[in-house]
């Protein structure tokens, strides 16, 4: 039975009351109906995506979510689609922002603002870990749960590896304007990770203090301060304080603290206990980008007309969804390619193409584990691949290969192989997803397909 304020079911998921509206739609509070957890759903309305040209945006975030499993970073457990929205379920994380807790208090003191300086630079410092550099980083974009542990949000300006120049620098300028590294203002190329390190400092000074390190209304008396640097630090903070301050606020990004000096950093090191990131669980990870089917319901309990995942990314002109599989293959860890074979020959077929390969596969679920060991023991393997394979119409498959674990080149050559044993060409692929689309452009109604979940 439905609970106060939830009209609409998402599949598995009860809408509730609204928690917020950004530029593209509404984040809503969200019950699971069989285990009854609570979740955020952001719910992004498509028709926005288009008017405003920022689907790379959504993409991007979504993408680096689905890298990040820290327990200072807000979680992303499954993107469902529909022709007119995209829902992101997210950890609901229930206190508020960073910016609200100083707004509330005017400053907080060294102890308690040094505890979430803390949480935040190990929050950071995975993310760098993993490639990712934020670049919008302020008291807004963290998030402060019921027991006053902190969760960076909104990743929708990151940036990956694949987005360096040639020159192994950055060169987008964004971020917002208090919280600006000044090597970025430069416009001539920055480091992502000492640019959010700035931002950082940023934060830390605006917890202590309540103000801002560099204001001013006009926006180029303002980035002329960042740029100089001329920092002003109150006194009444502890000297050991004020030089960490002074240390991160270095607008020369050559001779700014590191991460690594930070976290020696005598003020810091203060009662400091890191929290620890999540372990990926490989035995599990096959399960963490499946695509299935689900229902959405109105209110009165309406059940709109399936329409299939692969459908739906390839009708979709407004956001194509599908580079989250194919073009985010820069880490080389998914492919995906259609087949005329029926699911059981093309099983039948890879089992013999990587055995021969000299490859062990375990079936499992509907899906075969090719693996490889590590030389010279039982236990370490230097290769693991999920096969699973999709029949979307009775003369048309679809096999993905997603590299769990392993070395990148013997990946390549294991999915080479399979695509020419196979008869794979790109033209062909084409040509059958096509084919497919034009099946199903009648179809009308909304019905969300889980695009990633963990």
């Amino acid at each position: 039975m439905a609970k106060d304020g939830e009209r609409v079911r998402v599949g598995e998921y009860a809408i509730g009351r609204t928690l917020g509206e950004g530029t593209f739609g509404k984040v809503k509070a969200a019950r699971r109906v069989d285990t009854g957890g609570c979740f955020a759903i952001k719910i992004i309305e498509r028709s926005r995506i288009v008017d405003r040209k920022t689907h790379d945006q959504i993409k991007r975030e979504i993408a680096t979510l689905k890298l990040l499993r820290h327990p200072n970073v807000v979680r992303l457990y499954e993107v469902l689609a529909s022709k007119t929205k995209i829902y992101m379920v997210l950890e609901q994380v229930t206190g508020g922002e960073l910016f609200d807790k100083i707004e509330l208090e005017g400053h907080l003191s060294e102890h308690d603002g040094r505890r979430l300086f803390q949480q935040l630079m190990d929050a950071v410092s995975y993310c760098h870990d993993k490639g990712v550099y934020h670049r919008d980083l302020k008291p807004e974009n963290v998030l402060v749960d019921a027991n006053g542990k902190i969760k960076i949000s909104d990743f929708g300006l990151s940036a990956l590896p694949q987005q360096f120049g040639n020159d192994g620098l950055l060169h987008t300028t964004c971020g917002s304007p208090n919280y600006v590294a000044p090597e970025v203002l430069a416009n001539r190329g920055y480091d992502g990770a000492k640019s959010d390190i700035w931002s950082c400092g940023v934060i830390l000074y605006v917890i202590l203090t309540g103000c801002f390190p560099f204001d001013d209304k006009n926006l180029a008396v303002l980035y002329l301060k960042i740029l100089k640097g001329e920092l002003q630090i109150p006194r009444w903070l502890s000297p050991s304080a004020q030089n960490i301050i002074k240390r991160i606020l270095d607008p020369n990004p050559q001779t700014r603290i590191n991460m690594a000096q930070i976290k020696e950093d005598y003020w810091f090191k203060q009662d400091y206990i890191p929290d620890i990131p999540e372990e990926e669980d490989i035995s599990s990870d096959d399960e963490a980008s499946a695509i299935k089917e689900v229902a959405e319901t109105d209110e009165h309990g309406h059940i709109y007309n399936h329409i299939n995942a692969f459908e739906l990314i390839g009708m979709s002109s407004s956001l194509d969804l599908s580079g989250l599989f194919e073009q985010e293959d820069a880490s080389e860890r998914m492919i995906r390619f259609t087949s005329n074979y029926a699911p059981k020959d093309l099983f039948e077929k890879i089992e013999d193409i990587v055995t021969r390969m000299g490859f062990q596969v375990h079936k499992r679920h509907g899906k075969l584990k090719v693996m490889q060991q590590c030389q010279g023991t039982t236990t370490h393997m230097s290769l693991l691949v999920i096969t699973e394979v999709f029949e979307l119409s009775a003369s048309l498959s679809v096999v993905e290969l997603r590299k769990s674990y392993g070395d990148s080149s013997l990946y390549r050559q294991l999915c080479a192989k399979l695509l020419d044993n196979l008869g794979v060409h790109q033209n062909q692929q084409i040509s059958a997803k096509q084919s497919l689309i034009q099946e199903h452009t009648e179809l009308e109604g909304e019905m969300p397909v889980v695009l990633f979940s963990v």
